[in-house]
């Protein structure tokens, strides 16, 4: 039992190391140029190692998409996020934009796997997590609207909303605007994330009309 349980360890160990030098190789390189054969050439294995853990690269692009969506829901199923409602929106759009690359990365390949129809369990797996992690956040933000903290409007309102921010924010990060004007980088990201965090927040009106 002892040596089959180190077995399966090697075994994780390598496909973890498998899916981190793709990752890498397709930030670096661009998905379309990078090879199953210069994946296994980087891990320094064969490339029929390879295909003992991942049948295509197709299979590649998925796992790492899963495991990006369960790193975002092991964030929200966190006993931080469920002690202290406030923390959602900043754990949120830190997890989103703390890496916008492999965020416009797994965006170009869902658009690559689900148009050319591959690895559909695996497609439907994606899919489950984010419609469990689209249920944990609609619970979440009816319980700020009841507390008055968020403005009542449908839940997905204030979910899409974020959405769109995060969006926009990693196709500015990529622009040549954001390269060649934007001097303070990483300060405009964190004002960026600020923003993300307070938007929706109930707004304070004023009854007095004399103040209108």
């Amino acid at each position: 039992m002892q040596k089959e349980s180190r077995k399966v360890r090697e075994f994780r160990r390598r496909e973890q190391e498998i899916l981190d030098t793709a990752l890498k190789l397709f930030l670096d390189q661009g998905e379309d140029s990078v090879t199953v054969e210069m994946i296994a050439d980087a891990v320094g294995i064969g490339k029929g190692t390879i295909y003992k853990h991942f049948k295509s690269k197709a299979e590649i692009y998925l796992r790492l998409m899963l495991d990006y969506e369960r790193d975002l829901k092991a964030l929200l199923d966190s006993p931080d996020v469920d002690r202290d409602k406030e923390a959602l929106s900043r754990a949120y759009f830190e997890f989103r934009m703390r890496d916008p690359q492999r965020y416009r990365l797994f965006d170009r390949l869902e658009e690559k796997v689900v148009k050319s129809s591959q690895v559909p369990e695996m497609v439907d797996q994606l899919h489950s997590i984010r419609a469990s992690n689209f249920e944990h956040l609609t619970a979440l933000i009816k319980g700020r609207i009841a507390e008055g903290k968020l403005e009542d409007v449908p839940p997905y309102f204030h979910y899409c909303a974020a959405w769109a921010l995060v969006h926009g924010a990693v196709a500015l990060y990529h622009s040549p605007f954001w390269r060649d004007v934007l001097e303070d980088q990483d300060g405009f990201f964190q004002f960026l994330m600020d923003i993300g965090v307070r938007m929706g927040n109930k707004r304070k009106r004023d009854t007095d009309p004399a103040a209108l």
